[in-house]
């Protein structure tokens, strides 16, 4: 049965956080979760970014907290031979790494606060995102643990105090649930991660939640606030539209490898959400990548 992977982390020694740097084998975990946040910077690579029941692109320079216990994965574009060399910074450390009572200080609430706001995973913009990604280049390389601890206290400061954020989960469809919700709801999020471009099945999915497939359905609703096939369907095309603007894929391959068997039903699916037809995105996004051209020009 697949279902979202508990990892568990060890600082080394003397250490209050881990802080690392990943290779391209990062990029091929499962969806999984954990205690600790995570301050991930993506170095290099692009694809899919699955936090909790959000799913978009990443790309380089990609900047995000993730909070406890929530459920994340990156995976890579199979099609993308520039991504050999992907990697990314990553701070992991739980929410009393320095103690119990350190972050409620009075000081220290906007850092608070910004653990809290983690729970729906928040993915940094502009000027915020290109300072913290330089600092975090300038610690990677940091030998002191003493000016490592300090520097990783600014960033928490600075991510803190900035407005240039995006929540991803805005729902907050896994940050609202119990711990026992979330261990039902996870592992049917996983199994979607895993094989939405393939055949998703009710009856597996409803199986991993141990329920029958009418009761499933309806909790799932209450949980998502989307249909289960909604949800499905949203997986597929947010792929799909990915492949329409980075490759030259033809439309009915693109089709089937987003997991749609029928390229008509496709069809109407992308112009229900989309207002267009899968050809008419492909062709005004060139477009406009034209007119930006000559503007900078």
């Amino acid at each position: 049965m697949i279902k979202a992977s508990y990892e568990v982390l060890q600082p080394t020694s003397g250490h209050s956080f881990l802080f690392r740097k990943f290779d391209k084998l990062a990029f091929n975990a499962p969806y999984h979760f954990h205690e600790e946040f995570e301050l991930t910077y993506i170095l290099r690579g692009s694809g899919k970014r699955y936090v909790g029941s959000h799913m978009e692109d990443f790309t380089a320079g990609d900047l995000l907290l993730l909070g406890s216990n929530l459920p994340h994965c990156w995976k890579l574009d199979p099609d993308n031979t520039n991504d050999a060399d992907a990697s990314a910074i990553v701070i992991q450390f739980s929410c009393n790494f320095l103690g119990d009572d350190f972050f409620n200080k009075a000081e220290l609430q906007g850092i608070k606060k910004l653990f809290q706001k983690s729970a729906s995973g928040i993915s940094f913009h502009s000027g915020t995102k290109n300072a913290v990604n330089q600092s975090m280049k300038q610690l990677s390389e940091e030998k002191g643990n003493f000016k490592l601890l300090i520097g990783f206290l600014e960033i928490l400061q600075r991510l803190a105090v900035s407005t240039e954020y995006t929540l991803l989960d805005q729902q907050r469809i896994v940050a609202e649930q119990s711990s026992a919700e979330q261990e039902r709801i996870n592992p049917v999020f996983a199994y979607l991660v895993e094989n939405f471009r393939s055949h998703v099945s009710l009856d597996k999915a409803s199986g991993i939640a141990n329920m029958t497939p009418n009761a499933f359905c309806k909790y799932f609703k209450k949980i998502t606030r989307k249909t289960f096939m909604e949800t499905v369907i949203g997986y597929r095309l947010n792929y799909a539209t990915q492949q329409l603007v980075q490759t030259d894929k033809p439309i009915s391959e693109i089709s089937f490898d987003s997991g749609f068997g029928d390229v008509s039903h496709f069809y109407k699916m992308f112009k229900h959400k989309m207002h267009q037809s899968p050809l008419n995105y492909r062709k005004n996004f060139m477009r406009s990548l034209d007119e930006d051209k000559i503007l900078i020009a």
